[in-house]
């Protein structure tokens, strides 16, 4: 998957696969900035299992493009701790662009697991 405007048919249509689009957008798509709004769109569905893969879109993101908007901070921010997008925005992005939030929970981590 590799076209935005086909995912975002998929969102119109409520369509029960549309996380995995999501994924695959962010796994073959070279723009960022038309993903993540797909990605952001993901993130606020009232579907566990689409937010569950936005959240797997968004690490994906953060790993391959160094990336990440506001919106899906925020929206990211509502996730709970531990998950493969807090980690790979960890790793793949200046630290000094992320926020207060994320920087805790990895500080607290390290605190909690200091030989790790």
């Amino acid at each position: 998957m590799d076209r935005p405007d086909v995912v975002l048919a998929a969102f119109e249509r409520g369509e029960p696969r549309v996380g995995e689009a999501v994924i695959g957008l962010a796994l073959n798509h070279d723009d960022p900035a038309a993903v993540l709004p797909m990605v952001a769109r993901a993130l606020e569905s009232a579907d566990r299992e689409v937010r569950r893969q936005g959240v797997i879109a968004l690490a994906h993101v953060a790993r391959l493009h160094r990336t990440v908007d506001r919106r899906c901070l925020e929206l990211l921010r509502r996730c709970p701790r531990g998950n493969e997008a807090d980690d790979d925005l960890w790793s793949f992005l200046p630290h000094r662009e992320l926020p207060l939030w994320l920087w805790r929970h990895h500080m607290w981590e390290r605190l909690r697991r200091p030989f790790d």
